[in-house]
């Protein structure tokens, strides 16, 4: 008995495969929504991180005066000293 159901199994695998691994995973999606349950309003209406950081620079700017900025022609060195000057010993 069983080795004739093994064999009729064995020939017809794609046919029977499919709708076995259907329902498995159709049992186990709605398993998984029945235990998490209705997901949270808040989880919905959270801002994203960039939206966050937006909304943070934005603040940070409007304290400030844009107008005043440092002039090119003032600053001496564009580059960190670190950078341009590791391997020159300093001058007197």
């Amino acid at each position: 008995m069983w080795s004739v159901l093994w064999a009729a199994v064995r020939s017809k695998a794609p046919s029977v495969t499919f709708p076995v691994a259907f329902v498995v995973g159709l049992v186990g999606y709605h398993l998984e929504w029945f235990l998490r349950g209705d997901p949270s309003p808040t989880a919905e209406e959270e801002k994203s991180i960039s939206e966050q950081r937006e909304e943070r620079k934005l603040q940070e700017i409007a304290g400030k005066d844009l107008t005043k900025v440092v002039s090119l022609k003032d600053k001496l060195e564009f580059a960190p000293r670190a950078v341009l000057n590791r391997n020159r010993p300093e001058k007197s």
